[in-house]
């Protein structure tokens, strides 16, 4: 294996391929044909006894790996926020991948530590978030929500006397819960995974855009852990962040943002309007992979209150060593864990301030240039465009399900089908720097040509 180490004939091959895959993303099916996927089975053998030549690895992977991909680095892809991956930072995982640091201490990749650090200031500088704010490097905002409202149940319990770290759960006095019923999926997951279920929570209603209803909102007390977000999944819409935290802070109760896509709006100087208020919350949870076009994986949380954050997530061990510098571990559930912040570094540094700015207006500018150009062939828009997500429904639920199922097929684009308040919608999500005004406009004839093409079948 050191001899094939030596050998940067693997190392062009695969950069070969990356490059055959990059020059062909927009012409390849958004999603895989029937074909590509069938093709799969080619990786349906028992394990060879031998060892296989890498090159013959390499090859395999690429000939039925490649083709069976959904394009999501491409312009059409629609169907999650999963965001795009800038150029920069994919060559900078490149090389990252080659240096493979654990990330987990100071001791173990220095260069991560200091990147986690840079990182951790410059969003605190792009969200205006109080100084005193700490950043955890995690897969993810499912992740980071873990942590945050980790951090939220060692807080509040502290508040009421009680440490759960040498105490445990059985006995402790009552948390209370509250989240209006748009709360994201990974949230109620999370809170599962911390040992409270559904009937835990004080739920409180949302109106038509996915937005908590204020005068709903129970007397708080410093019991309470607030659940918000930033970008409701389906409309794109954002909490009063302002109002809410303001009764919060009142009596000492913990606000967290699920911010995964939708925080990122506090970075353009046009929709830092959404964000108002921010600020004032305890946790927020957000991604870089979606919005801000970094590889996967990468989100992050990020804390006010740094000792609930750290003591919620505590590790000890005779063999850890802990130095004088920052130590990675301390911020997230992982011990060993990739060095994410090098590429989240590379990306805002390659973006600048004004260049995030621009990504992140764009990609409303081309969901309201959707928005125009469905509405003027006769579609429906359920929500308002706020930010990156548009809601769409065509004249009924079996149509509009027959619509997506065209489109889906079509490999031309990909997008998902969901239900707000009782019926079937088109969920369109715009995320990644490729999607140009030309995407658009090609999507928009997807959809007229959908139109006639399901009008036909069902109304033969």
């Amino acid at each position: 294996m050191s001899e094939e180490l030596r050998n940067k004939n693997i190392f062009e091959q695969a950069r070969s391929y990356a490059y055959e895959y990059m020059d062909g993303i927009e012409e390849m099916d958004v999603f895989p044909s029937e074909r590509s996927l069938a093709n799969m089975t080619v990786f349906d053998e028992i394990l060879s006894k031998e060892s296989v030549p890498a090159k013959d690895v390499i090859e395999q992977l690429h000939k039925f790996g490649s083709p069976a991909t959904i394009a999501q680095t491409g312009g059409r892809y629609f169907g999650f926020v999963n965001g795009g991956a800038a150029p920069v930072s994919l060559g900078v995982k490149w090389l990252s991948d080659v240096w493979d640091q654990c990330g987990g201490l100071y001791l173990t990749s220095p260069i991560n530590a200091k990147l986690e650090t840079v990182c951790e200031n410059w969003l605190k500088d792009l969200f205006k978030l109080p100084e005193e704010t700490v950043a955890g490097f995690v897969s993810g905002t499912s992740m980071a929500n873990l942590c945050g409202l980790s951090a939220a149940r060692f807080h509040l319990l502290k508040n009421l006397d009680w440490d759960i770290n040498e105490n445990g759960l059985n006995g402790a006095p009552e948390i209370r819960i509250v989240a209006h019923d748009q709360v994201h999926a990974s949230v109620k997951k999370t809170l599962t995974m911390l040992g409270y279920g559904k009937k835990s929570i004080e739920w409180v209603a949302s109106d038509n855009q996915g937005r908590i209803i204020l005068e709903e909102l129970p007397k708080l007390d410093n019991s309470c852990l607030v659940l918000l977000q930033a970008g409701n999944a389906n409309t794109g819409s954002f909490d009063n962040f302002d109002q809410v935290c303001d009764l919060a802070n009142e009596v000492g109760a913990w606000v967290h943002i699920d911010g995964a896509f939708g925080l990122w709006a506090a970075a353009s100087k046009s929709l830092s309007h959404l964000t108002k208020g921010i600020e004032k919350a305890s946790s927020w949870a957000v991604d870089g992979h979606k919005t801000l076009n970094t590889p996967y994986d990468s989100g992050v949380i990020l804390c006010k209150h740094r000792d609930a954050l750290v003591s919620s997530l505590q590790a000890t061990g005779e063999y850890i060593i802990y130095s004088g510098q920052r130590d990675p571990l301390l911020y997230t559930p992982e011990l060993s864990k990739r060095s994410r912040a090098i590429e989240l570094w590379a990306t805002m540094k390659y973006l600048g301030r004004n260049g995030i700015d621009e990504l992140v207006t764009t990609f409303h500018l081309r969901a309201k240039q959707l928005e125009q150009g469905l509405s003027e062939i006769g579609y429906e828009i359920i929500n308002d465009v706020v930010f990156n997500q548009v809601l769409v429904s065509s004249d009924n639920d079996q149509k509009t399900k027959r619509i997506i199922e065209y489109i889906q097929k079509s490999g031309e684009c990909w997008l998902g089908g969901s239900t707000w308040e009782g019926k079937t919608a088109i969920r369109v999500s715009i995320c990644s720097w490729m999607t140009t005004k030309n995407d658009i406009k090609r999507t928009v004839e997807l959809f007229k040509t959908a139109e006639m093409m399901v009008s036909k079948t069902i109304y033969q």
